[in-house]
């Protein structure tokens, strides 16, 4: 009756370990996974091997989608030329990883997952790379899910855990007919719809270390934020290790959007 979904694993298999024990724990047995499975993190091909072995239903997530097809397909933007200069050295570097039957397996993700009224995608209908935030203009969100005939929208992307409600309503629009100059009001009904966001396994950026996914009761429709903790400095230690920039092990153990900070190796896991 209850279903897990994770997003944004990131190549950090500690976390990925974690979250996958929680959910064990829960005696859950059914995950959905919404993509993003490699990218920034040390251990790409052990993440996807681990999917893989657990027959996790998964969709391409924009890094997977991005190591098949290139950087060009990649639509995401970056803070500074600092940080797409790192995104690219985690490209190239998670290609140069990946074994080629993980790499053929990132190929034959889906876009799109849908159980009934429930569709389940990386970053919206629309596309991978196209962030669904919490605050986003509220008439937007409920285009995004009514138009993909959802009544729940699971999503990730973001990095950022949330669930919104977009409650039964009316939209009024005024028609204007140019061939007589009249105008015609119309009522739109919507009903309620839900956009849930599972946040990220392998790289938190809510503020919290802590990984998270969501836990949906399918008879219920009731959500529960999920945050479960791991061995952070190990992952972080794997990325020195593999010589990925230090500044994402600084990002990755506080929690943080953002890594604006200089490339100093001491910032590295400190709480």
């Amino acid at each position: 009756m209850k279903h897990a979904v994770i997003s944004c694993l990131h190549a950090n298999l500690a976390a990925v370990k974690a979250v996958l024990n929680d959910i064990d724990q829960n005696g859950i047995s059914d995950i959905t996974c919404l993509g993003d499975l490699v990218g920034y993190g040390p251990q790409p091909n052990e993440v996807v091997d681990l999917v893989r072995e657990r027959a996790i239903a998964s969709c391409q997530g924009c890094w997977d989608e991005d190591i098949i097809e290139g950087l060009n397909a990649c639509e995401c933007s970056y803070p500074s030329q600092l940080a797409e200069k790192r995104g690219h050295l985690a490209h190239e570097w998670t290609a140069e990883q990946l074994t080629d039957v993980n790499k053929d397996f990132l190929a034959s993700l889906p876009t799109s997952i849908r159980r009934d009224r429930i569709l389940f995608v990386h970053g919206s209908p629309n596309s991978q790379h196209e962030y669904l935030l919490p605050d986003m203009n509220a008439f937007a969100a409920l285009e995004r899910v009514d138009k993909a005939g959802a009544d729940t929208l699971f999503c990730g992307h973001t990095h950022q855990p949330y669930v919104r409600e977009l409650r039964n309503g009316s939209i009024r629009v005024r028609l204007q007919n140019t061939s007589n100059n009249n105008a015609e009001e119309k009522e739109i009904n919507f009903p309620m719809r839900k956009i849930v966001n599972a946040g990220s396994v392998g790289e938190p950026r809510h503020g919290s270390t802590n990984a998270t996914y969501v836990i949906h009761d399918d008879v219920t429709g009731e959500v529960e934020i999920k945050e479960v903790a791991y061995d952070i400095r190990q992952t972080c230690q794997a990325i020195i290790d593999a010589g990925l920039p230090p500044i994402f092990a600084w990002r990755l153990s506080h929690g943080f959007e953002f890594a604006e900070q200089a490339e100093d190796a001491s910032h590295v896991c400190e709480r």
